[in-house]
């Protein structure tokens, strides 16, 4: 065995623990600590350094350590200077992304006929009355209360009751309108 891998054994041996130690102080990163140990024992041993004993050698491992952490850190703060450059453009933005509702909602408003879902967004989203549902989409009030039923029916279904009392408004003013009728008014 030549001296320098009888040094380098003699070194791992003796000191790992503490020069694992110390990487972790450095950096403060169990995985990345045995890196740093790894790329010094490299760096130090790769090439020829006469006389060179276990204490000279554990200066140097440390003194590469430190360096290639900060090489590590500044690589990588330049990076984040310029990836924007080598990235491709991002998608423009979602006009619905301001909306919010889940994946869940959104998933199941998508199974509602295109009617319901207008009166069911208006409603709940846009916080509209019924009659300025009416009015929005051109529709009588009466037509606008069935769909938002139905609606909210389908939605019920895949989502599980709701958690406010919309519905029993919503319930409500179909009654009203049903005793309206009913007794000639």
């Amino acid at each position: 065995m030549s001296d320098w891998r009888e040094t380098m054994a003699q070194l791992v041996r003796d000191r790992e623990r503490a020069l694992l130690g110390y990487a972790y102080l450095v950096c403060g990163d169990g995985t990345l600590a045995q890196d740093l140990v790894q790329d010094a024992l490299v760096r130090t041993f790769s090439r020829p350094r006469p006389g060179l004993t276990s204490v000279k050698a554990e200066a140097y491992v440390r003194r590469a350590i430190t360096t290639a952490y900060i090489d590590g850190y500044r690589r990588d703060q330049r990076w984040k200077r310029v990836q924007h450059l080598f990235r491709p453009a991002a998608p423009l933005a979602d006009p619905l992304a301001g909306v919010e509702a889940g994946a869940d909602v959104l998933e199941a408003l998508a199974t509602l006929a295109p009617r319901e879902r207008a009166c069911v967004v208006l409603r709940f989203f846009d916080d509209l009355t019924v009659p300025d549902i009416a009015q929005h989409l051109g529709l009588a009030p009466g037509s606008v209360k069935r769909y938002l039923h139905d609606g909210l029916a389908r939605l019920e279904l895949l989502l599980g009751p709701l958690e406010d009392d919309s519905r029993d408004q919503a319930d409500d003013e179909v009654d009203v309108a049903t005793r309206r009728r009913t007794e000639g008014g």
